[in-house]
């Protein structure tokens, strides 16, 4: 059984593209902290590719940003290629099936103090109604680029 689940913060902001057949593909690293500290008393982290695909890879771009905190739900993969100066390169990363977002973008209206009238004789609307969104994707091994 390959089965993966994560929690971290994003290290940089996704990066979005699209292959030739104009599928989405998404990449981002995220930093995942270990469980003990090292004899310092610092807590380390480990930094892990992951990889997303479809409507989901559009969302990741849309809704989350470097330091967002997000749980991955994936499976291990790995690939080899051939660099420029002919060396062979290894890559382990995580094919992410389902990407929850544990909070969003920060927007300049999130930034802004608010007051409590902001909040008076408002309709009632659910602010979370888009964070947490689950994708579910299928995945063929044909659906890869690689």
């Amino acid at each position: 059984m390959n089965k993966v689940f994560l929690i971290g913060r994003l290290v940089a902001d996704p990066d979005l593209r699209y292959t030739q057949s104009n599928k989405p593909v998404a990449d981002f690293r995220l930093a995942v902290n270990r469980q003990y500290t090292d004899e310092s008393g610092e807590r380390k982290a480990d930094f892990i590719n992951i990889i997303t695909w479809g409507k989901q890879a559009e969302n990741v771009k849309q809704y989350i940003e470097k330091g967002s905190q997000v749980a991955v739900d994936g499976r291990i993969q790995t690939r080899n290629y051939e660099n420029d100066e002919g060396k062979k390169i290894y890559v382990t990363e995580v094919l992410a099936e389902r990407v929850q977002f544990l909070d969003t973008k920060k927007t300049e209206t999130n930034k802004q103090d608010v007051s409590p009238a902001d909040f008076e004789e408002k309709e009632e609307t659910d602010p979370y109604e888009d964070m947490g969104n689950q994708i579910e994707m299928e995945i063929s091994d044909e659906d890869l680029p690689f």
